[in-house]
């Protein structure tokens, strides 16, 4: 297992995930009638307060909030699996736990801190989130991980 092997596995991983994950929110922004812009621009709020405020600018902050946040996510489990193969072995359980903590970690922990009037979450917030943290982030994670860490 070399460097390049985890940086190309990050970034695979990354733009994978952020991707599917991004669309997912996008899907759901125009279900409910929202502008996906608007979206982008309060995901960019979260560490740029006046980021709402900020039009097309505001947008393109947010895309790169979510996949600087997707990275991290990313980054964690690269690292822990380099440091603990066997998590590679069953990708699975590997990747709902890894889903679990980081819809935790986001949802029950930075979202609330950040946005208090987004507790508690709703039904349909907990079960989407929970969908996009498993299946499009979680799971592609690990299957990532793994081609990239064990070829």
């Amino acid at each position: 297992m070399t460097r390049g092997n985890i940086f190309r596995a990050i970034v695979a991983a990354t733009i994978v995930c952020g991707t599917l994950d991004i669309l997912w929110a996008v899907v759901l922004t125009l279900w409910r009638g929202r502008e996906p812009a608007a979206m982008l621009r309060f995901v960019a709020s979260g560490p740029f307060a006046q980021a709402t405020d900020w039009g097309a600018a505001g947008s393109v902050l947010g895309l790169a909030v979510h996949f600087t946040l997707m990275a991290i996510m990313v980054s964690a489990f690269v690292i822990a699996a380099r440091n603990h193969p066997d998590v590679l072995d069953r990708p699975v359980p590997s990747g709902l736990v890894f889903g679990l903590v980081t819809y935790v970690v986001m949802n029950l922990l930075v979202v609330p801190l950040r946005f208090p009037a987004a507790w508690p979450p709703t039904a349909f917030s907990i079960a989407t989130q929970l969908f996009s943290h498993l299946v499009l982030v979680a799971l592609p994670t690990v299957l990532i991980t793994k081609h990239y860490l064990r070829g």
